[in-house]
Parts: structure tokens; C-alpha cells; sequence
């Protein structure tokens, strides 16, 4: 795992901007899930606007957090922060990549008073047990009481954090797969990267990593030292292969090397003695290539240099 490392640039929060302090803060905390708030202050006007600084933090209570910052150019605040403090209410909507550019719209520096929905194209739909609307055409709506704003600060680029219960869910029926769980693909969420970057789910930009839950794997500190060292095997490759649960035995090693005839091919005339180390870190991305984990362990524990 000899990859290079690149040069790091170290900054003190203070020894920059705040306007580009907020660039790289919003460049690398990715991706960033996409609040789209629905609020309305006393008199009832409605407002929507999208936040990404934004996430679900509690199952029991069922608690969401998302944070209006104080704008740095004037430090002042948004219209759904001054909502949310009048009324204490918000439903919370997902944004799919269907309506990324109307979410984007919405987004713009409207009066207050002015109805997003409206300026936007979004559908308003009353809500169960809160005053604001949620959104139709999201795939999913919260309906959230707030429990608690906390100020993070008074200067421009502060957050405000508003800690939301949710006291109502509404999933569109189509998210759900055959054994109810939620298809991650259907949801086409979309997320914000740094300045007008955004990503969206789709087939191609996931994938499934299952998590060492029942047994915790055996840790980089017990593989081979020829492993950690390899110029082949990747941080990748071998948090696989540190993942599993225990070493495998003797006649797991020896079975695995047993079989090496079988793919001796690939290294033209080489006999067992004659493998180097280059040759059986290759062999092993090969076995983690065909998803054989326990095998490409067996092979890299029997191989003495």
C-alpha cells in the first residue's frame, strides 16, 4: 500500500476569508443531502428554500437538523430561520434530480412575503399536523416540529441549528421495494457539492458495502507485513481483507495454495517456489477481483518471503 501521498496545505480558520474559508468547507464536505424547507411566518405567507447543510441525526426521536447561515456578504438571515423562530413548525422535502432546476429557482433572493411555490412551480399540499405545506412533487415529506434553534454564531456565515422532530412522514409508495425497504436508486437524490456542483444518485454513482455489524474484523494490525507494504494492493484491497472476522486456518492456507496450478498459467513457467511477492499480491487482487476474500487472505498468510 505504498501510494503517494500527496503534499497537505494546513490553514487556520482565521488566517483566511470567511467567503473562501466557506468555498472549501462546501468544496469537501461531500456530498451535502438537500433540506427543501417549507415554512410560513405568523400571518401565514408561505415560504420554500433549500438548505445543505442538512441531515438525520436520531431514529427515537425521530430528529432531522438543518441550518440557515447568516449570509456572509451582509450578515443577514434567511426568511425560513425567522419563520421557523415565529412558528416553530417545517416540513422538510427530498429533492430528486426531476426538479433539481426548479429547487435551484427557488433559490433566489425573493422578497419576503413571497410565495416560492408560486415563483418555483411546486405544488402545494396541506400537511397533517403542521400549518406549512409540503411539497407534491417531492418523493418524500416531513412534517417537523422544532424542538430547539441554536445560534452558532452572530457574524456573517454563522448557522443557526434547527433541531426538527418529525411527527409525520409521507414516502411516495414507488421508493419502496419488495421487501419495503427503500430503493436507493429510485430516489434520484440529488446533492450539493462545492459552489454550482451537484450529484445525483443513480446506478452508476452507488454501491454496496456490507459492514463488519456481527464480528469486528481482524484490523490491518494482523495482516501480513509483506501486505501492508505491497505496491499492488490498495488501502481498498486491504480494508477487504482486514474486514474478515478471523485468520484463516492451516488447511485453509494450504488448500488455497494447493490450487495455485490453476491459475499458474497467468505467470507463464512459474512453479510455486518461484513466486515473488509482486507476483502474489497479484494473485490476491485477482481473488478480490472474484470477490473471493477468504481465499486472497489464505494467500497472502501462507507466503513466507
Amino acid at each position: 500500500m505504498n501510494e503517494m501521498i500527496p503534499e497537505v496545505r494546513s490553514i487556520e480558520p482565521g488566517s483566511i476569508p470567511v467567503k473562501e474559508l466557506h468555498g472549501i468547507l462546501l468544496g469537501t464536505i461531500v456530498p451535502r443531502p438537500i433540506a427543501f424547507a417549507s415554512t410560513q411566518d405568523a400571518q401565514g405567507n408561505v415560504n420554500l428554500s433549500p438548505f445543505s447543510f442538512f441531515n438525520v441525526f436520531s431514529a427515537h426521536p425521530p430528529i432531522l437538523v438543518f441550518s440557515p447561515a447568516r449570509r456572509v456578504r451582509d450578515n443577514t438571515t434567511k426568511h425560513t430561520l425567522d419563520n421557523v423562530l415565529a412558528t416553530h413548525e417545517v416540513v422538510i422535502n427530498t429533492v430528486h434530480y426531476d426538479m433539481v432546476e426548479q429547487m435551484s429557482l427557488s433559490s433566489g433572493e425573493y422578497e419576503k412575503g413571497v410565495n416560492e411555490f408560486i415563483k418555483s412551480g411546486f405544488t402545494e399540499v396541506d400537511s397533517v399536523k403542521v400549518a406549512p405545506p409540503r411539497v407534491k412533487e417531492s418523493l418524500a415529506s416531513f412534517e417537523c416540529k422544532v424542538n430547539q434553534v441554536i445560534p452558532l454564531g452572530d457574524e456573517g456565515g454563522a448557522g443557526n441549528l434547527i433541531i426538527c422532530e418529525v411527527v409525520m412522514l409521507h414516502i411516495n409508495e414507488d421508493l419502496f421495494d419488495a421487501s419495503q425497504n427503500i430503493d436507493p436508486i429510485k430516489t434520484k437524490a440529488v446533492a450539493r457539492m462545492g459552489g454550482n456542483w451537484y450529484n445525483q444518485v443513480n446506478s452508476a454513482s452507488i454501491f454496496s458495502l456490507e459492514k463488519p455489524t456481527q464480528q469486528p474484523g481482524i484490523g490491518f494490525d494482523r495482516l501480513p507485513e509483506h501486505a501492508i507494504r505491497s505496491t499492488i494492493l490498495t488501502g481498498n484491497d486491504l480494508g477487504r481483507l482486514a474486514s474478515i472476522d478471523r485468520l484463516p486456518s492451516g488447511q485453509q492456507v494450504e488448500e488455497v495454495w494447493n490450487r495455485l496450478d490453476e491459475v499458474s498459467s497467468l505467470y507463464a513457467s512459474k512453479v510455486r517456489q518461484d513466486l515473488v511477492v509482486e507476483d502474489v499480491h497479484q494473485l490476491c487482487k485477482n481473488y478480490l477481483d472474484r470477490n473471493q476474500v477468504e481465499e486472497a487472505l489464505a494467500l497472502l498468510v501462507g507466503f513466507k518471503e
